[in-house]
């Protein structure tokens, strides 16, 4: 059983994460997806091609990236890397404090270019990526012209 795990599943947007891929035959070459929806439900991918170890496991922060969306050792390529399905779209958060986005993680066999809703994934999990830590306080800021939010720690 293939199994993707993210480490901290709830976490900063800023904070680096630990993807992991468990499972897999020695040597097999995987396609690891992630994707989310914006608020807008604009969906946003990355991808990257990857060559399982000798124990079977992928990790992007010592594994290298054959190709895809980026190539070689970048632990959080797949959330940096993040495009847009429609051209000239930018992935923005507006409600920072009220909930986070959601990114899922999967991972395919063999190379995989297109999101063929009948391609099914050997395995799959989500990540929470919050924009704003337990606690902190947001208050608007409007003064004349000016406009803003102050963000307070708890």
């Amino acid at each position: 059983m293939v199994e993707v795990t993210v480490t901290p599943q709830s976490s900063l947007a800023d904070r680096p994460v630990q993807i992991r891929v468990r499972g897999l035959t020695p040597s097999q070459l995987v396609t690891l997806r992630a994707w989310l929806k914006d608020e807008q439900g604009e969906c946003f991918q990355s991808f990257a091609f990857f060559r399982a170890d000798g124990a079977g496991e992928v990790d992007p922060g010592l594994h290298a990236a054959l190709g895809g969306s980026y190539s070689g050792v970048w632990p959080m390529g797949l959330f940096w890397f993040l495009q847009p399905n429609t051209l000239f779209r930018r992935l923005v958060k507006r409600d920072v404090a009220g909930s986070p986005f959601r990114v899922r993680l999967e991972v395919f066999d063999g190379l995989c270019l297109g999101t063929d809703p009948k391609e099914q994934p050997l395995g799959s999990c989500e990540a929470e990526r919050w924009y704003v830590g337990p606690g902190v306080q947001r208050v608007p800021i409007r003064e004349g012209r000016v406009r803003g939010a102050l963000f307070l720690p708890p």
